[in-house]
């Protein structure tokens, strides 16, 4: 089984056949929604909206611990999860689709590991890679498969958000090396990482990073989400052809 994380601009897959809804409890708390069973082109896949069905939970609050926890329950072959970015590099322009392979972690103040108690050892956890190459290699032969272009690797900033970066900010973080940015990648990544789980991302460029682009104006968000909406078209056909050769 296939697990997909959607984040905005995804918080349903249109081409997903459901066939039920599931409350999941966790010792975490609750999830950001329920999960959705279904098929896709007679493949199983579970999904969750990270933001909720009605995208209200913003990226600072998302119950992380929760929503992985209840993913690994149902024991995925992957899980991919859907973001949404700034683009820093310059190849990396609105529309684009790319496959990260680091993440810088700038947040604060979320429920970053499963262990946080003293009553058992302390546990390290290898994050030198922070995604899983063979989920990696999975998304570019989806890609392959569906004509869909996509950018191989790139260093994902994770602010802490909601709100957006400040030009200043963004020199900053190309300065330590980031080539986008986005608010969901952390402590997603590493949460899938003590669980486990084969976790990759793919990413769709929705705006340039402030001060980056042809303009350096603020774009206004209706703009950007024109933008996000037809990227997202892209990425949905590849997760299509995902879920062909996730059962390989």
């Amino acid at each position: 089984m296939l697990a997909i994380i959607g984040g905005s601009g995804m918080t349903k897959l249109p081409c997903l056949e459901i066939s039920h809804r599931q409350i999941v409890r966790t010792p975490y708390g609750e999830p950001s929604g329920p999960l959705t069973f279904g098929k896709i082109r007679d493949h199983e896949i579970v999904f969750l909206a990270r933001h909720g069905h009605g995208h209200t939970i913003p990226p600072h609050a998302v119950n992380y611990r929760a929503n992985l926890w209840a993913l690994h329950l149902f024991k995925p072959k992957r899980v991919i999860a859907v973001v949404s970015v700034g683009g820093i590099r310059s190849d990396l322009s609105p529309g684009k689709i790319v496959v990260p392979n680091q993440i810088i972690d700038y947040t604060y103040g979320r429920k970053f590991t499963y262990f946080d108690n003293t009553d058992r050892p302390i546990t390290y956890t290898d994050f030198t890679y922070p995604f899983c190459s063979r989920a990696r290699d999975y998304l570019f032969k989806a890609a392959k498969l569906a004509n869909e272009v996509v950018i191989d690797g790139g260093v994902y900033a994770v602010t802490q958000g909601p709100r957006l970066e400040t030009a200043a900010e963004v020199n900053r973080l190309e300065q330590d090396g980031a080539d986008m940015i986005g608010m969901t990648g952390m402590p997603e990544a590493v949460l899938a990482r003590e669980l486990g789980l084969s976790y990759a991302a793919i990413a769709a460029v929705a705006n340039h990073a402030a001060g980056r682009g042809a303009s350096i104006r603020a774009i206004p968000l209706e703009e950007v989400y024109a933008v996000l909406d037809k990227a997202m078209e892209s990425v949905r056909n590849i997760l299509e052809h995902l879920v062909i050769i996730n059962d390989d």
